[in-house]
């Protein structure tokens, strides 16, 4: 039978309407990479890239973001970041402190994402002026000074109302001392064409817009038009939409990384973080979050995800994956017919435990985490016991509830997307 219950999909014909993924290896840049060539052959690869499982970590951003923008071949080693899980026991041996990236040129190990970045250059040239070019070097003490505002804003508790204006004026100085590089130049970028100046900034910036948005009520694109060009540009370029994450993501993945993010709480920031957890989507006219559309694919490519990874999923979810199992392919029928149905009674929580925990990049695109968290909660919403019951909550202090073991070590599902 294509369905079971009142126009549920089975897995079956759920598989059958899956997007079939990019070639990895040579097509646009992804998450779930292990091998990245470009056209070369496997034999010229010289580069190995330590990063973490969960494609988070904002100096991995930094290392693979060149690699890819640069076309060198690398192969991709996944490491679990201490915040998510334990780090496995190879590396160790093979980093003693942890650190990443990590990384391996022609059989040589280098830490630190800056001295990687000059490693790259010395080996492969570099991408537009260098790490330690006159016209960059300001702007790495700049990107450093941006961050520093930031993190004086976000993540100081018990701020007054005073101290909260003091701290977003602080931020803005700096933020539009950024604005003035870019608008130096006839393009979107720092120096014209896309360079490793712009590659610095990438990661922090990018949290910056989500981080100040979820705790702050503040849109950061909207807020400076030249960093929002600068985005807009950068969403043009297949590199970056193939390491770029989302708000949600970020806003809860930062707090144990950073020591703690502390909102606002005024009117506008609380809404925003409705609408950030809860959608709808976009947030606005507008979207703060990408310049970019909407695929086509973009359900489908969602779909593909959760079936290639079901099994884990089904195991992980707080009802037991025997209860989840008609839930989930009640959001999933959702997913792909934009139209809810109502899930078993009691399934609510469940159901939001796992949209909560939708990673972008690490599971899928930001327009697929999108239409996945959209029928995950509007599924919920549906309920006939309770519509409104929530999941387990996100935890502040770490992000052990996304431990990437488990999903590791999990069978392939009977119905795999390749």
């Amino acid at each position: 039978m294509a369905s079971t219950a009142e126009g549920v999909l089975d897995w079956p014909t759920l598989a059958g309407l899956a997007a079939q993924p990019s070639d990895p290896i040579n097509g646009a840049a992804s998450a779930q990479a292990s091998l990245r060539l470009f056209g070369h052959p496997a034999q010229d690869v010289r580069v190995t890239l330590f990063r973490d499982h969960h494609a988070w970590c904002p100096y991995c951003q930094k290392v693979w973001l060149w690699l890819e923008e640069r076309q060198v071949p690398y192969r991709v080693r996944k490491v679990t970041m201490f915040c998510y899980g334990e780090k496995e026991d190879w590396f160790r041996r093979l980093v003693p402190s942890g650190m990443l990236p990590a990384l391996e040129l022609d059989g040589r190990l280098i830490t630190e994402s800056d001295r990687i970045l000059e490693a790259l250059e010395a080996a492969f040239g570099p991408l537009g002026p260098g790490m330690n070019d006159p016209a960059v070097l300001p702007l790495r003490q700049l990107e450093r000074l941006l961050f520093r505002a930031w993190c004086q804003w976000l993540c100081s508790p018990g701020l007054r109302l005073s101290q909260e204006e003091s701290a977003r004026a602080a931020f803005q100085r700096i933020a539009g001392k950024f604005e003035q590089a870019l608008n130096q130049q006839s393009g979107a970028f720092l120096l014209g064409e896309l360079s490793t100046a712009d590659v610095v900034f990438v990661p922090y910036v990018e949290r910056m817009a989500a981080s100040l948005a979820y705790y702050k009520g503040f849109l950061l694109r909207s807020e400076h038009p030249a960093i929002g060009r600068w985005f807009e540009a950068l969403e043009q370029c297949p590199s970056y939409l193939g390491t770029q994450s989302d708000f949600h993501t970020h806003a809860h993945d930062l707090p144990p990384q950073m020591g703690g993010c502390y909102a606002s709480g005024d009117a506008n920031q609380q809404e925003l973080v409705k609408q950030i957890d809860r959608g709808p989507w976009p947030l606005g006219s507008p979207d703060p979050e990408t310049s970019q559309a909407e695929p086509a694919n973009a359900a489908a490519l969602a779909l593909g995800r959760v079936i290639k990874h079901r099994a884990a999923i089904l195991a992980r979810s707080p009802l037991g994956p025997e209860n989840f199992d008609a839930p989930l392919r009640t959001a999933l029928t959702a997913l792909i017919h934009a139209k809810p149905l109502p899930p078993p009674a009691g399934s609510a929580a469940a159901l939001r435990y796992l949209c909560d925990r939708v990673s972008v990049p690490r599971d899928m695109p930001l327009h697929a985490a999108r239409r996945l968290r959209q029928a995950l909660e509007a599924t919920a919403s549906l309920d006939p016991l309770d519509g409104a019951a929530q999941g387990e909550p996100i935890p502040v202090g770490h992000r052990r509830d996304q431990d990437p073991k488990p999903f590791l070590q999990a069978v392939p599902s009977v119905f795999p997307v390749a």
